[in-house]
């Protein structure tokens, strides 16, 4: 389609053929549109493109600058595919939706649209830049991203590209890169070529070619990218290659949010660049490796990524976990207890032996959580051991294993041999399997106090996790003493909070009485840069603690199920999920939409 519109231009005389191959020359070299590459180069101004495009597929132009948008059109069409085919929606009438396009040619687009809106499509041609102007302007926290994006697509065509361009005043920091860091560009560019011999051509040159052309550059981009997560307070950063698009994405609250879109002729060398810096072998791209990243910022904040490369249809996808002491809450007390939930878990702590659970599915910050613990814990007089897969933060006074299953380092053997090392306290990652949850029980009824996770929905279902991996139910009874289980809610964020007027009666049906649904005040983000368009900023655990009495001790002998455990429980006083939510809400802390959306209804 751009090599047409190259053509037509030749034909209307707007611009000559030694115009149009430099223009190609330079696509070919640093990617981009054809007609982008023709203003950049002076021989089309992008009012005359706009123009000639509009005579030529007999559409109408419109200037976005002067239109304002409709806030229900915008959501019809998220912001990553609006940068993706720079499009923007205009307006909705009926069945049909006009958007404006830079390249009205692009009926993939087109298509691309009417199967996500469901709409039918009218097309109206816009310049490229406003466009972006509009997409910046409409989309507001979202559309800070594309600072970055507009940086990365320049990565290729300026040599004085700085760190600084994505958006961060990132250089005026003082980053030391580290051992794994002094890696530099033709140092890089050896090892590349390397990982790249045979390649297949892409734009008539191979994968090492373009590497050495933009090595220098991909080292600050890949340093931007994670210092610029670091900042967001990102939890982990996904880089994805797909047929067409190289997506850098980041986790934010337990929220994924697209942050660029890369030229795709730089995927390898960006993952080669993390493998470098993460020591991981470069030349393999057949198989899955974890690796780990340190970085020092300042003097005194230390921050590591946890590395892990998986190979995919189009390339390498690389996730970075991204493991930032100064970010770890391990005071128990402000993590999202209850008070009277907090006094119970604190008093399971300080007995001398027994096993304590955490359980709830992966994310739900259980790791945070027996971090607190140990760290509450920790004192000299206090031998503490811990089996972790990864150790995710290290801790003073506090002796941790890594499992490394691949060698018969597992859960299990290792427990076997913190039984020997004369521990008072001792933490086991995860009870995956019966040796695992065999030995811990041993443990917990020997005089050490035991302290896991499972991966359970509740605290009751616990119980029947444990019988159902072939503990016997007077052991399970005998040495558990406390199970707790916890989800992670999004907090609404402080800078847009505004009241929510949501009926008494889903008030009620919620779990509320009605005296309280009639008195409560529930809240929302409108959305904000601040909270980059979403209403949250920042997240608070939710509670369901469940102390094993005498009665609930009694219900695991007879067998019972985990719902009568739980009726059971929740008579005695425990608090649910869902009414620790519920608290929350009460005291405007998170939404009653985030409330739901974390736990079940009880």
């Amino acid at each position: 389609m751009l090599a047409k519109l190259g053509q037509l231009l030749v034909a209307s005389k707007i611009i000559s053929e030694e115009q149009l191959k430099e223009a190609m020359n330079l696509q070919r070299r640093d990617g981009g549109r054809l007609g982008t590459n023709l203003v950049k180069l002076g021989y089309i101004t992008e009012e005359k493109l706009v123009t000639f495009l509009s005579k030529q597929y007999g559409i109408p132009t419109i200037n976005l600058d002067d239109y304002k948008i409709d806030p229900s059109v915008l959501k019809l069409i998220p912001v990553d595919m609006a940068m993706k085919y720079l499009i923007m929606p205009v307006a909705r009438v009926g069945a049909t939706l006009t958007i404006a396009m830079a390249d009205p040619s692009n009926v993939f687009a087109i298509d691309d649209v009417k199967f996500m809106t469901g709409y039918n499509v009218e097309v109206v041609v816009s310049s490229e830049s406003s466009i972006l102007n509009a997409i910046s302007t409409n989309y507001k926290g979202r559309g800070d991203s594309l600072i970055a994006t507009k940086a990365a697509a320049q990565v290729l065509q300026s040599k004085d590209f700085t760190i600084s361009d994505l958006g961060e005043d990132i250089e005026e920091m003082d980053i030391s890169l580290g051992e794994s860091f002094m890696v530099e560009a033709d140092d890089f560019d050896k090892l590349v070529g390397k990982a790249l011999d045979g390649v297949e051509v892409i734009d008539e040159k191979t994968d090492a070619e373009v590497l050495r052309e933009i090595a220098p550059p991909i080292v600050k981009l890949v340093n931007g990218i994670l210092v610029s997560a670091i900042k967001a307070g990102a939890s982990d950063v996904h880089m994805e290659p797909y047929e067409n698009s190289y997506r850098v994405r980041q986790r934010i609250d337990g929220t994924m949010y697209t942050v660029m879109n890369l030229p795709l002729k730089i995927r390898a060398a960006i993952t080669s660049r993390l493998k470098i810096m993460a020591k991981l072998d470069i030349a393999e791209r057949r198989l899955p490796q974890d690796g780990r990243i340190k970085l020092k910022l300042g003097k005194k904040r230390d921050i590591d990524f946890r590395v892990s490369t998986v190979p995919c249809l189009f390339g390498e996808k690389t996730v970075l976990r991204i493991l930032d002491k100064a970010n770890l809450q391990v005071d128990l007390r402000k993590l999202g207890f209850e008070e009277a939930a907090l006094q119970e878990f604190m008093d399971a702590l300080d007995k001398p032996y027994g096993m304590i659970l955490v359980t709830g599915p992966t994310g739900s910050g259980k790791t945070t959580t027996l971090y607190s613990a140990l760290n509450y814990l920790n004192k000299p007089g206090v031998n503490i051991m811990t089996a972790e897969d990864p150790v995710e933060y290290n801790f003073l006074g506090i002796n941790q294993v890594h499992i490394k299953e691949d060698i018969g380092l597992t859960f299990a053997s290792a427990l076997r041999a913190f039984l020997r090392q004369d521990p008072d306290v001792i933490m086991v990652g995860e009870v995956r399997d019966f040796e695992t949850a065999e030995i811990a029980v041993k443990a917990a009824l020997t005089g050490h106090l035991v302290l896991s996770t499972l991966h359970t929905n509740d605290a009751p279902s616990s119980i029947s996790r444990l019988l159902n991996m072939g503990i016997e139910p007077f052991l399970v009874s005998t040495s558990v003493i406390l199970i707790m289980a916890q989800r992670l809610a999004r907090k609404v964020c402080l800078e847009c909070k505004e009241e929510e007027k949501i009926p008494v009666n889903a008030l009620v049906n919620l779990g509320f009485s009605e005296e309280e649904a009639k008195t409560i005040k529930c809240y929302k983000g409108r959305g904000c840069p601040t909270c980059n368009g979403s209403g949250y900023k920042g997240r608070i655990a939710l509670y369901e603690v469940m102390t094993l009495r005498p009665e609930i001790k009694e219900l695991v002998l007879e067998g019972a199920s985990a719902d009568e455990i739980k009726k059971n429980a929740a008579r005695l006083g425990m608090k649910t999920l869902r009414m620790s939510g519920l608290t929350k809400v009460k005291d405007g802390i998170t939404s009653v939409e985030e409330v739901i959306r974390v736990t079940f209804g009880d």
